[in-house]
């Protein structure tokens, strides 16, 4: 059976104890029933891992020692940034959870012409916080060292404005899959070189606008096929990811073992 996984804050541990509360805390004692004498395995800021041995579990308030600390790779090599025009909300929910299991560094929701989805200023900042939930419980699932960053949702000035801090910038457009151009992301996923970042795109349900196409075009970011089909805007992230894990993790280690023969 996996150690169950929880990501803590720096302050957490002092002298070889973690100190853990609130939610955690509350599933570590409540959900999971563990007793003293468990492991977890606590994650830190920097990316640093430790097995832990609970020693204390009261008012759900939870200590554990540190036993060992772990070397972890499981983080992408590459950072990928995912940007999608507001889609209804259990699908940015679902491309949250999935994504972050897929490696994604972060989420950025941004206001497009065409949003089903008009966001609600008196409820963003629960909307916000249970999106952050999800991307932390599912990076605690996929066994990941680091949590994606998510946005409160921007205006389209400053996703272009954030496009700037990347290295690549791309956008998912049907156009090019129905033009039969399919040559665009591996070409842009081999420029990116380790420890390089992404930004990629998506419209909402409806698409982009050409106006919106247009812009993105202005500003850098390449046009590209997802293949032959056209996908929901809930699959085409998880489609990218899953390409960007293939180029950066399955295929360079394929090759490096072909050669080790």
């Amino acid at each position: 059976m996996a150690v169950q996984r929880y990501f803590v804050s720096s302050q957490a541990q002092q002298g070889g104890i973690v100190a853990i509360s609130g939610d955690d805390a509350h599933h570590i004692a409540r959900v999971m029933r563990m007793k003293p004498g468990d492991g977890i395995v606590c994650v830190f800021p920097d990316g640093r891992a430790a097995v832990c041995e609970i020693e204390q579990i009261a008012n759900e308030h939870v200590q554990a020692r540190i036993v060992q600390w772990k070397e972890e790779q499981s983080e992408l090599p590459v950072r990928i940034y995912i940007a999608q025009g507001l889609p209804r909300g259990e699908k940015w929910e679902l491309v949250i959870q999935k994504g972050t299991e897929l490696g994604a560094a972060g989420f950025l929701p941004f206001e497009a012409a065409r949003s089903v989805v008009k966001w609600d200023v008196k409820k963003a900042e629960k909307k916000v916080e249970r999106w952050k939930k999800i991307a932390k419980e599912a990076a605690e699932q996929a066994e990941r060292t680091a949590v994606p960053d998510v946005r409160a949702p921007l205006s389209f000035a400053e996703l272009l404005a954030f496009g700037e801090t990347v290295d690549v910038r791309l956008f998912a457009y049907e156009k090019e899959a129905r033009d039969d151009r399919h040559a665009g992301l591996p070409a842009l996923l081999s420029r990116l070189r380790p420890g390089g970042a992404l930004l990629a795109v998506f419209g909402p349900e409806g698409g982009f606008s050409p106006e919106e196409a247009e812009r993105l075009e202005q500003h850098g970011f390449v046009p590209c096929s997802l293949g032959p089909r056209i996908l929901r805007t809930e699959t085409a992230p998880l489609y990218l990811l899953a390409a960007a894990s293939y180029e950066w993790e399955l295929r360079a280690q394929g090759e490096e073992a072909a050669r080790g023969r």
